[in-house]
């Protein structure tokens, strides 16, 4: 008997795999490639965000007359802290973006399919959509970000994460894992809103059927780039007003007392310290994040 000898098409192994990616929600697949593009940037740019928090908190003091720039704190880190010093923060911050970078692109992806079914977003529903789906994971992970600002501020000495969190609550309680959530939405929500409206908008203005495949992850970038300097900019003071408010919440417990103290000790420039590595870090993680959740959003054969 003449037995087949033609090769299976697929593996047993491959149609497991095969399975299990089938077996996964839309919103779960989502979930996972915002986490690992929120990995990567996070890794990345994670000294940008120390040099913001350390130039926000400098104390009149600490600078005198004279103007301190990033260059400046930058140095000193390294001398006093090392290079590694740069990096402080490192384990909340991870804590805070893998599940926080999930939370917000799955988020996305469910309000899309509810309210779009697959059309294009206008101007005004991308806005909608980057709000909503930003408060809800800014929210969720609202006690990290407190501690990933304390961490990178230099100010406080918390041996891990689980310490961090006991030690808030049991000397501010509850309200001390949310110290300053009204400043991080009024920073992140508008941010995200802003950012997907000038992303998708570039986006649709550049004819991405005309342009060589391989070159689209960069094009991609490019947009990211664009919205997120123009993003970061309108959103500066909420972030140095969130800032103040997490590092001292006995001090500060109100967003118009915060403002008062920031204009009467640093003039309006002061709302705006820090803007510089803040602007090139959160454009540089949003572009980056986009461009690698598209990508892999794609390859899941799955529309972002």
């Amino acid at each position: 008997m003449i037995q087949n000898s033609r090769p299976s098409l697929l593996q047993p192994q491959d149609v497991g795999d095969s399975v299990e990616t089938l077996m996964l929600h839309p919103v779960i697949k989502a979930f996972l490639c915002g986490s690992i593009s929120g990995t990567c940037s996070t890794l990345l740019f994670q000294p940008l965000d120390l040099l913001k928090t350390r130039l926000q908190t400098l104390q009149p003091s600490d600078h005198g007359s004279g103007r301190v720039g990033m260059l400046a704190v930058l140095l000193k880190v390294v001398r006093t802290e090392s290079l590694l010093g740069l990096w402080k923060g490192m384990s909340p911050s991870i804590v805070r973006c893998v599940p926080g970078v999930g939370i917000y692109f799955g988020t996305l992806y469910s309000l899309k399919q509810y309210f779009l079914r697959g059309h294009p977003p206008t101007a005004l529903e991308s806005i909608m959509l980057g709000v909503g789906s930003r408060s809800v994971a800014g929210v969720c992970m609202s006690p990290i970000t407190v501690i990933k600002t304390r961490y990178e501020s230099g100010k406080y000495g918390y041996e891990s994460i689980c310490a961090a969190l006991r030690s808030i609550y049991r000397s501010e309680g509850h309200r001390g894992l949310f110290s300053g959530l009204t400043a991080t939405l009024l920073r992140d929500a508008p941010f995200s809103g802003i950012y997907l409206m000038f992303y998708n908008q570039t986006k649709n203005i550049l004819p991405h059927d005309q342009v060589d495949a391989t070159l689209i992850p960069i094009t991609n970038f490019s947009c990211g780039i664009f919205a997120g300097i123009l993003a970061s900019l309108v959103t500066q003071p909420a972030d140095v007003i969130k800032t103040h408010m997490q590092l001292y919440p006995l001090k500060f417990q109100w967003i118009c007392q915060t403002v008062t103290f920031i204009f009467k000790d640093y003039g309006l420039r002061g709302f705006f310290q820090g803007g510089f590595p803040r602007a090139l870090r959160r454009a540089l993680m949003a572009a980056m994040a986009w461009t690698v959740y598209e990508e892999m959003m794609a390859k899941m054969g799955l529309k972002s």
